[in-house]
């Protein structure tokens, strides 16, 4: 699939002339093609990682001092959706390197070049699997320790995981606020040693195994501290957003691509079967027709106020950093509501579609395993509409996702 013609980084292209959703559009049918051995390898296909480099979707949050996309929140996850249609794992995969990329704006230029300059780089990491240390030595960190969930990790150059600092003699650092330290440290994935882990209900092609790291050395150079403005070395707004809530836009993503496919599925089902003991094809059952509008109507009243509040955030007069906490609050629920009716929407297809949807040579069951899978992680979570709540009633959030 030839891209060449609005290559980042050649004369006159940059993220504002490249139309970033064609380009997922037209890899629709590249994984279409390719859903069998995704499910069956636990990873997204070498040729189908190909498709996606050759179209630089992992670039697009790049920043463009490095020549990145350096691309809108809302054009990632318009990408993310449209890719989600075809192929949930893909699309989580994309969704988790886009946000690892996007720590490209908080490294030195010549370090940020070396781990994101290369055509097939992606990054990978995942959230501590038990102790995991960064003891400061000379010029560095010597780290040990073992991480968990790296999505996309079977295709990733470069593994960054989060550890908890430590001073020489193994005690704990602590910032000025006596809060602990940590820090991100970039390796390459030669580096570790992968365990495979992944045999999951859902999203089984995003291969999100565990890894682990014994004393290994890290230069100063190679950390960072996640959303830190003392390491943010971009100035562009789309580096002052919080890691949690990028996740949480992308992820959304995930699962209207899902449940648009699903619903989608289900009517041209509906139009072919006519179920046992039933005189009519089921389209033609007035309260299928209803259950079909209110699917309609659901999802698509999440996606456009998960839409509306995104514009309405990022095209306001603050920074991400500076969003006001009703603003962030606003958005945090719109990214929980849009993955909370996805999977209503795609629950719906998949009992409605009758006794098939249970057989994996259909889309239904696949689909109705990778929404529940996606609903399981942070961004989906119901607590997060306790937090949103509490702070649009204007009381104080402790420790929550706002």
């Amino acid at each position: 699939m030839n891209f060449s013609d609005q290559k980042l980084g050649t004369a006159g292209a940059s993220s504002a002339s490249i139309d970033w959703v064609a380009r997922a559009t037209r890899l629709v049918p590249v994984l279409d093609a390719a859903i069998g051995r995704i499910e069956s390898e636990r990873r997204v296909p070498a040729d189908v990682m190909s498709a996606l480099h050759d179209a630089e979707l992992f670039r697009m949050c790049l920043p463009a001092s490095i020549g990145g996309g350096e691309a809108t929140p809302s054009t990632v996850l318009q990408v993310v959706e449209i890719i989600a249609t075809a192929d949930a794992s893909t699309a989580w995969c994309l969704g988790q390197a886009l946000g690892c990329s996007r720590m490209a704006g908080f490294l030195d230029r010549t370090v940020a070049q070396e781990v994101f300059g290369g055509r097939d780089a992606v990054l990978a990491w995942g959230p501590p699997g038990g102790a995991a240390n960064a003891v400061a030595v000379d010029g560095g960190y010597r780290v040990t320790g073992k991480w968990r969930l790296a999505s996309g990790i079977r295709n990733a150059s470069w593994l960054g995981p989060i550890c908890r600092v430590c001073e020489p003699d193994g005690s704990p650092r602590h910032d000025a606020d006596g809060k602990p330290v940590n820090r991100t440290m970039l390796l390459p994935i030669s580096s570790a040693t992968l365990t495979d882990v992944w045999h999951v209900i859902g999203l089984k092609g995003t291969g999100s195994d565990s890894f682990a790291i014994d004393d290994l050395f890290v230069a100063e150079e190679y950390s960072f501290h996640r959303d830190s403005p003392q390491d943010r070395r971009e100035d562009g707004p789309l580096y002052r957003m919080g890691l949690s809530m990028f996740y949480a836009i992308a992820f959304s993503g995930v699962a209207m691509g899902v449940a648009r496919t699903a619903l989608e599925d289900f009517i041209r089902l509906a139009a072919e079967k006519t179920p046992s003991h039933w005189s009519t094809v089921m389209r033609e059952n007035s309260g299928l027709q209803r259950q079909v509008a209110e699917a309609e109507a659901n999802l698509g009243s999440a996606r456009s106020y998960l839409f509306d509040m995104l514009d309405s955030a990022w095209n306001s007069d603050h920074l991400p950093d500076a969003w006001p906490l009703e603003m962030r609050a606003r958005l945090r629920l719109a990214c929980t509501n849009a993955i909370t009716q996805s999977r209503a929407v795609v629950e719906f297809a998949y009992q409605a579609a009758g006794s098939g949807a249970i057989f994996q040579d259909n889309p239904f069951e696949r689909r109705f395993r990778d929404i529940n899978t996606v609903a399981q992680q942070a961004q989906g979570q119901p607590v997060n509409f306790e937090h949103a709540g509490a702070a649009l009633m204007g009381l104080e959030i402790k420790g929550g996702r706002v």
